[in-house]
């Protein structure tokens, strides 16, 4: 992992320090922003692979730092916050987010989440399909060039959403469970997953249905889970 590198975004100077050893440990380059309008300009500057960013910050919080980036960019996003509400987590996984981390952690903690975070980042789309296109009807997937279309126009998707359009259209007409979703694209087992996974899928519903409230394409199966129309 010596050639990633990762923004830490947090206006604690000591969890910025502290954070920045724990990831130059494991052979990763860091970079430390006070603030998301700060983290911003470092990213306009400098290649990023993932964003370590907290939620309560001045100027530019979290949240709207990450609506910004989402604009623009599709990397790895992990949320720090120091509330344990589910509101609060689902809110940053609405605006973009990839993934949470509690204050108080462990630095084990969140290693094994920047860890799983560039696996997924490395690894979606990338499968023996020979370079063919997956079509269904006006949605087309390129797992080479890791794009999803929609009537021809691209779709932009996060990592994680990107793998879970992956993972049903590559086996269309599939019913997945919401813990087998979580489990193959967060590559990590599954606690509770249900709030997460449904605001990646009300998020990806928006990005390539026409009526998200009465899907084409991502269908819930009621009481099992979810599948792509075939």
């Amino acid at each position: 992992m010596s050639a990633h590198t990762v923004l830490v975004v947090d206006d604690d100077k000591e969890i910025r320090e502290a954070t920045g050893i724990y990831l130059r440990n494991e052979g990763l380059n860091v970079l430390e922003a006070e603030d998301g309008l700060a983290a911003l300009e470092l990213l306009e500057q400098h290649e990023v692979h993932l964003i370590i960013l907290d939620v309560m910050m001045p100027r530019l919080d979290g949240l709207g730092a990450t609506f910004r980036i989402r604009e623009k960019k599709n990397i790895p996003i992990l949320m720090l916050s120091a509330k344990n509400e589910d509101a609060d987590k689902v809110l940053g996984l609405q605006v973009g987010a990839d993934d949470y981390v509690t204050k108080p952690f462990s630095p084990l903690e969140l290693i094994a989440r920047v860890k799983s975070q560039f696996r997924r980042y490395m690894t979606l789309g990338m499968y023996e399909g020979g370079g063919r296109v997956i079509q269904l009807n006006g949605l087309a997937l390129d797992p080479d060039a890791k794009e999803v279309r929609l009537n021809g126009e691209p779709v932009r998707l996060t990592p994680i959403e990107y793998g879970i359009v992956e993972l049903l259209m590559t086996h269309a007409g599939r019913v997945f469970s919401i813990n087998e979703i979580y489990e193959r694209v967060w590559k990590e087992p599954g606690f509770r997953p249900e709030n997460t996974v449904a605001v990646h899928i009300r998020k990806i519903r928006e990005k390539i249905e026409i009526d998200p409230k009465n899907p084409r394409y991502l269908k819930v199966v009621w009481g099992l889970g979810y599948k792509m129309e075939k």
